[in-house]
């Protein structure tokens, strides 16, 4: 089945939509304006409950079925939030917001529900409940793990839960998707040593924080050269190296080292942190110097189930003819908590050939959003089919 001929109807009005939250984007879990729009318009389209300020400012929709006694729930989830970037697109909707743009297409992911809630609300083809999800703070703020510590998942009684990203790179409205782990755990680690800081003429009378620091930087590698599996996907990157000295001839007193690690497994997440801390004390302890190592882990490894990423893929291929096998991406998403809570499956769309997300140039292309808002609706209707 192509794409809806209602969504071309749409078209233009959701595009509207989408530009003009791209217009006002919002931060974290500042999406004030965002969730009050999502909610004015959930409310117009008829949408059986509405609930705000779930997850802090997170907003969900209700939409019953024309029957509902399968008493199946599928809930749907987009992501509102902005990133702190300049916007360089040059668009006449460009950010109207100094320091904040749409860099990742979460406008679009919005527009393309609520599009999607528009049409169901319309309809209800379908036998069940269907919760449509607006999520605040996926960019860092983990704004699924407080929807789903809020009681998301119980509140509604949703049984499954379906999550889509667009893709630059890949052609406009070309799906992609994977079973088992997708995205990667995003951990983060502060690693500083002190020593003895002085002259940098006369390095015998000083700890050297700087050697101290260097040879760990160039150990940590070794965790994925010689740690781990080789067949394991994981990252150990060092990102900044900070001295408290800009002189040329001191020595410094401490030195901090900043970096993210990203695996595909809870083992390797666990290998990583723990050899971390040993090369680092190993380090500290050969040259005479201290460390103190700050590990915080971040969003889980985001695991596709296995049968609702089958079932994405076939609604996937009813929408445009195809779906791939994407190879696991070493970013972050935190719809893995969603994942985590309920089966599910989160599918990536082409967006062409556009800027990286998190680019300054990056904009979402509105021709996909008949495509998007298609298999949306293609899943409601279809995994709680009337008859079925």
């Amino acid at each position: 089945m192509p794409v809806k001929n209602r969504f071309a109807e749409l078209h233009t009005e959701i595009a509207a939509w989408r530009q003009d939250l791209h217009a006002h984007p919002e931060i974290m879990f500042d999406t004030h304006r965002t969730a009050a729009l999502v909610a004015e318009r959930l409310r117009a389209f008829g949408c059986d409950e509405v609930v705000t300020g779930l997850g802090r400012t997170g907003v969900v929709g209700v939409i019953k079925g024309r029957e509902t006694g399968s008493g199946k729930v599928v809930g749907l989830r987009a992501d509102m939030d902005a990133l702190p970037i300049h916007e360089q697109t040059g668009v006449d909707y460009a950010s109207k917001t100094d320091g904040a743009m749409h860099a990742c297409g979460h406008d679009g992911h919005t527009a393309m529900l609520l599009g999607a809630a528009k049409y169901l609300a319309e309809t209800r083809n379908f036998d069940g409940t269907l919760v449509v999800i607006f999520q605040p703070a996926e960019e860092g703020g983990g704004g699924g793990r407080e929807m789903c510590e809020d009681g998301l998942m119980e509140r509604f009684g949703i049984q499954e839960v379906y999550g889509m990203h667009n893709w630059p790179g890949a052609p406009v409205g070309a799906f992609g998707i994977r079973a088992g782990a997708f995205f990667a755990s995003t951990d983060e680690f502060d690693v500083r040593f002190t020593g003895r800081g002085g002259h940098a003429a006369k390095p015998h009378e000083v700890i050297d924080t700087t050697l101290m620091a260097a040879q760990a930087v160039v150990t940590l590698q070794s965790i994925v050269s010689r740690n781990a599996d080789p067949v394991e996907k994981i990252v150990v990157s060092v990102t900044s190296f900070e001295t408290d000295s800009k002189a040329h001839n001191v020595i410094p007193q401490s030195v901090q080292l900043r970096g993210t690690v990203r695996t595909m497994s809870d083992e390797s997440r666990e290998l990583a942190e723990r050899r971390i801390g040993e090369i680092c004390r190993g380090v500290a302890a050969t040259f005479g110097g201290e460390v103190d190592i700050t590990y915080r882990q971040g969003y889980p490894v985001m695991v596709n189930h296995e049968a609702q990423t089958a079932f994405a893929a076939e609604m996937a291929r009813r929408v445009s003819g195809d779906c791939a096998e994407f190879q696991p991406f070493m970013g972050g998403e935190d719809f893995a908590y969603m994942l985590e809570e309920r089966p599910g499956a989160y599918i990536l769309v082409g967006n062409g050939d556009s800027a990286p997300v998190h680019h300054p140039e990056y904009n979402f292309d509105d021709a996909l959003i008949p495509v998007g808002c298609s298999w949306w609706a293609e899943i409601a209707e279809q995994r709680m089919p009337i008859g079925g």
